[in-house]
């Protein structure tokens, strides 16, 4: 019977060693999840512009005595805008989002207080009330968002709010009066961040429209809300 000797060198058995942990360790780092970026979140915050405002109000309505109080249903979004996605197009009719990107909230649930915060300036009203609340108003504030979207279609880029208010007598659920507002900003960046800051102008500019609309509607004899 023949007997064999095998005789390992020292240092074949080092690489092969050491290919055994380079094996190990490619294997483990292909079962390990590769890292996501980490999405960023943007709000809509601004301040009434008091210049805009104070231009669009009659003078009778910025020292009403006997005002009414405005009722404010929480906004709406159209289908496509309704959800907290940054929405974006580079062609027509071609809603995108971007994705790692978002708003906190809906941009409908961001609107409300920013709204409340325009129309309380012009003192109009008596109370500014966002509902769903426990007060009684005379006038009541129905809101949709037609479209907020990033167009990558000019240069620079803008950003295009549309918002359609429609004003009631709370009592008679008749309708006193609608408008469309529109605000287009131009991006300062071709960027995400820079459609947010154009966003907030945008916001802000169709909040104070939209507050001096409401005053100017509400102080007109022919709106005058209806009384018991």
């Amino acid at each position: 019977m023949t007997r064999w000797n095998v005789i390992t060198s020292p240092r074949l058995v080092r690489v092969a060693l050491t290919s055994v942990a380079f094996a190990a360790l490619a294997a483990c780092s292909a079962l390990q999840p590769s890292a996501t970026p980490a999405t960023t979140y943007y709000s809509l915050n601004t301040t009434p512009s008091a210049s805009v405002v104070d231009k669009a109000l009659p003078a009778p309505a910025l020292k009403a005595s006997s005002a009414p109080t405005l009722l404010i249903n929480p906004p709406h979004a159209a289908a496509g805008f309704d959800s907290p996605r940054i929405i974006y197009l580079r062609e027509p009719h071609k809603l995108e989002h971007f994705a790692l990107s978002r708003w906190v909230e809906p941009p409908a649930r961001m609107l409300g207080p920013l709204l409340v915060a325009a129309i309380e300036k012009t003192g109009a009203f008596r109370a500014v009330v966002l509902m769903p609340g426990a007060a009684s108003g005379e006038l009541r504030l129905d809101t949709d968002i037609i479209r907020l979207q990033h167009e990558f279609q000019t240069s620079p880029s803008q950003v295009r709010l549309t918002l359609r208010a429609t004003l009631v007598d709370d009592k008679t659920r008749r309708m006193l009066a609608w408008q469309d507002f529109e605000a287009l900003e131009p991006a300062s960046s071709e960027d995400t961040y820079g459609g947010v800051l154009a966003a907030n102008r945008a916001v802000q500019r169709v909040a104070d429209q939209l507050a001096g609309f409401l005053a100017a509607t509400a102080s007109a004899p022919s709106a005058a809300p209806a009384t018991p």
